[in-house]
């Protein structure tokens, strides 16, 4: 599984361009049109991640299986937790949008405590279970699968997909599981937490919601995560899964294979 991340510094492409035209002496406006003509982007990087998972294929072909076609009688929930959400309160007012003018918001902020967020998005419809704790133990999971078990009607399996952090496998998970063989579990790769859909909801919810907000308490922020909850189950919209399992293990084989040929080069 690959794990990317881009940084681009401000400023980046015309320092770059400025110490190569320094270093081969030519003109900085020369040295932009011969990477723009050859689509060479050096101010740009990423960083990223290989699964060493040894399960990395089937796992991928379980997950993307359960998205791409559903079991029937059942109800499949990517389910996760985002912990350490924090209240934090800029340390001036924000400045509104104005014409011409973007929002404006100090760059400093005061902290007023922290929460963790219990979600399970249903792949079919969209919608979201979410609960939120002071602690993300495994006593606070559990917790969450009794409300996923009384909320999901008794005619229906369970298929949960989750990730490898080990609130997910403790004893207590698993006396809980034993006793509800409707439930199955379904872990994605190491490194391969963007495969469970629920990450992408968190970042809706960081973009449309904590990001912009303003809390001096945690109760302020619980009612800020539960507003957008319910907003969101007004109109629930699923996200579409697009490429086949096949597709996915096809573009990991061949960056790992640039990876190996860039090693053995260096």
């Amino acid at each position: 599984m690959i794990k990317t991340l881009e940084t681009t510094p401000k400023g980046a492409t015309h320092w770059s361009t400025r110490m190569m035209a320094d270093k081969v002496g030519l003109s900085h406006s020369t040295i932009g049109r011969i990477w723009r003509a050859f689509g060479l982007q050096p101010h740009r990087s990423k960083t990223f991640k290989l699964s060493p998972d040894p399960l990395l294929v089937p796992k991928v072909r379980d997950i993307v299986g359960l998205y791409m076609n559903p079991p029937d009688n059942a109800v499949v929930l990517s389910v996760d937790e985002k912990s350490q959400i924090q209240a934090l309160n800029r340390s001036q007012p924000v400045l509104p949008l104005r014409v011409g003018e973007c929002e404006r918001r100090s760059h400093d902020y005061k902290r007023h405590g922290t929460l963790s967020l219990f979600a399970a998005l249903d792949v079919a419809t969209g919608r979201v279970l979410g609960r939120c704790h002071q602690r993300h133990r495994s006593t606070e999971f559990v917790k969450f699968l009794r409300e996923i078990d009384n909320t999901v009607p008794d005619e229906l399996d369970v298929h949960l997909i989750v990730d490898n952090y080990s609130t997910h496998k403790t004893p207590a998970v698993q006396r809980f599981l034993a006793k509800r063989p409707r439930f199955n579990m379904h872990f994605t790769p190491t490194y391969g937490s963007w495969l469970n859909q629920v990450e992408r909801w968190f970042g809706l919810l960081t973009t449309r919601q904590l990001r912009r907000g303003a809390h001096t308490s945690v109760v302020q922020l619980r009612k800020a995560i539960e507003e957008f909850i319910e907003t969101n189950n007004e109109n629930p919209k699923p996200f579409k899964w697009v490429s086949s399992a096949d597709e996915i293990l096809g573009r990991i084989a061949r960056f790992a294979q640039r990876t190996i040929q860039a090693h053995g080069d260096s």
